[in-house]
């Protein structure tokens, strides 16, 4: 989280209809159900699903890896305070922040305090559900595996980009957080490392993910 995002239209789209089994697959998320503290999230996030209903249709993926970045971590884009371009992740837990990096790639981010203090846990890496036929074609590649493993990956995987910088997750619109299907966690082994990628604050053990899945990113030495 230490390179800004390009500018971009903070534009709301407007959801395509779900059809009635998607309706019933999956349960939006409430914000009283999400931990008002950053790594209490980024451990809660593990399990839980991510849907997007942008333009051409639905997609979603379970969340299996996840980075926390706290107040005053030095590796945050909150760091030196609110501006334009980070403003998002300064708004009450449960919304959108995304940000461009490298010059090519989105990164997901949901914001985990209280309005006004600026912290966020960046989804790393997801298992495709549904509209995996449409993620294929948004990557250009055919393995299952590859489709969302890595935050630039997850982001274009599910069509996530400028336009849903700001969204509230908890609410119904285009891009949202669903309960795990067998509750918080989805009963599977949670593990921890350092964060990936980053060079302050590199050795705070704030990377989550499930053990042993083979959609998660980074090096198997972090993964075991």
């Amino acid at each position: 989280m230490t390179s800004p995002r390009a500018p971009g239209p903070r534009s709301r789209s407007t959801s395509p209809p779900e059809p009635p089994d998607a309706r019933a697959r999956f349960r939006r998320l409430r914000r009283a159900e999400l931990p008002s503290e950053t790594v209490a999230l980024a451990r809660f996030l593990i399990g839980c699903i991510i849907v997007s209903d942008v333009p051409p249709g639905r997609a979603s993926a379970r969340i299996v890896e996840c980075e926390a970045y706290l107040p005053g971590d030095a590796a945050a884009h909150s760091f030196r305070g609110e501006t334009a371009r980070n403003r998002t992740l300064f708004m009450r837990r449960g919304h959108a922040y995304v940000y461009f990096i490298y010059g090519n790639h989105y990164c997901l981010n949901v914001s985990s305090e209280r309005a006004g203090i600026g912290a966020g846990v960046l989804l790393r890496a997801g298992e495709p559900l549904t509209g995996i036929d449409l993620m294929r074609a948004r990557r250009g590649v055919s393995a299952e595996r590859d489709l969302c493993r890595g935050p630039g990956r997850l982001a274009q995987a599910l069509g996530i980009g400028a336009a849903e910088d700001g969204l509230d997750l908890c609410a119904a619109g285009p891009l949202w957080l669903a309960a795990p299907r067998d509750g918080p966690g989805g009963r599977v082994a949670v593990g921890a490392s350092v964060r990936i990628g980053i060079s302050k604050e590199a050795d705070r053990v704030l990377r989550y993910y499930v053990r042993d899945s083979p959609y998660v990113s980074g090096p198997k030495k972090l993964n075991s």
